[in-house]
């Protein structure tokens, strides 16, 4: 008889999400504080949930914009954010380009954006690509305000020599 009451129960820990606001085919542009643009949000749908203050991404795009700098684009399929949104998580197919450089890619499938200083790290598996090579690694800390990338293990890459 102790069984009867276990689909209550699992009803009673299912958490209903209802959002307070949601957008389809958004660009969100957020200022520094010198009132200059600092990064372009774009995706294809989001929502916001209060009763954990988190928002969900559907194939976000964040751009960083420095003057003076390239611009540094990430896509994925997913996005997450929680509080004040100083950190986005972003999943699935992960895809680092520098505006000025498609070629140049770095790919991974979990990536944290930190807003506050312009960075991006993982844990995961990263392939970065170029037109004369590749390299793997795991974990990646990437700054973009001084456009340095860290590979944290195992790294090992296939370049060809550029032909003159």
């Amino acid at each position: 008889m102790s069984g009867e009451n276990e689909p209550v129960e699992a009803e009673k820990n299912d958490i209903h999400r209802s959002s307070d606001y949601a957008m389809t085919d958004f660009t969100m542009t957020i200022m520094d504080i010198n009132g200059t643009p600092a990064r372009v949000i774009k995706g294809k749908e989001m929502a916001h949930y209060p009763a954990d203050d988190s928002t969900e991404i559907i194939d976000p795009i964040a751009e960083f914009l420095k003057p003076g700098k390239d611009s540094w684009v990430i896509t994925s399929d997913h996005g997450h954010t929680q509080g004040d949104n100083k950190t986005i998580l972003l999943t699935g197919n992960v895809i680092i380009t520098n505006e000025n450089d498609p070629a140049f890619k770095m790919l991974t499938d979990k990536l944290t954006l930190d807003t506050q200083y312009n960075t991006a790290y993982t844990d995961h598996a990263v392939t970065i690509k170029t037109p004369n090579g590749d390299t793997d690694s795991v974990g990646l800390h990437a700054d973009m305000n001084d456009e340095t990338i860290n590979l944290h293990s195992r790294v090992k890459g296939q370049y060809d020599a550029p032909a003159n």
